[in-house]
């Protein structure tokens, strides 16, 4: 199995307290393909909704236009439908509408030819958690820092 990673949303680790992950299919039109296998894709600002009927998107996405695409060129923003078993969306959507939790897009990448997307339940994080966390950074990074020095 190769696997190429072609974008990564950074801000959902610093922003969300992970919980667990999936790998999802994605419906995609043919310029899409092309622009993601460019890496014309931003998951900054995306996240992913499960619906009544049981299908789950992934919504704001921004895939650019494909450069050689004609008048059959995709819209940049539109919902794009995740690729699940039943049983894990049944499993999503309990845990989102009893736990308050969120379906963040992580990466996406290329396995064995196919873009697959990783999605993770997350829970969002407080002001005060980040800080936390920014400063347990600082601290690696200091004794990085001395060990590095004494080398």
């Amino acid at each position: 199995m190769k696997i190429k990673p072609l974008a990564k949303n950074r801000k959902a680790r610093f922003e969300y307290d992970i919980q667990k992950t999936f790998e999802a299919g994605i419906v995609l039109k043919g310029t899409e393909v092309k622009s993601i296998r460019s890496g014309q894709i931003n998951l900054a600002e995306s996240y992913c909704r499960v619906d009544e009927k049981m299908q789950v998107y992934l919504l704001n996405a921004h895939i650019s236009h494909y450069d050689y695409g004609n008048r059959n060129n995709h819209e940049p923003l539109r919902p794009r439908r995740l690729l699940l078993h039943r049983s894990e969306i049944r499993r999503l959507y309990g845990q989102l509408k009893e736990q308050g939790l969120t379906l963040i897009p992580l990466k996406i990448y290329l396995k064995d030819g196919l873009i697959k997307l990783e999605l993770a339940i997350g829970r969002g994080k407080k002001i005060h958690d980040k800080r936390q966390n920014m400063k347990k950074r600082e601290a690696q990074r200091d004794v990085a820092r001395a060990l590095s020095e004494h080398s």
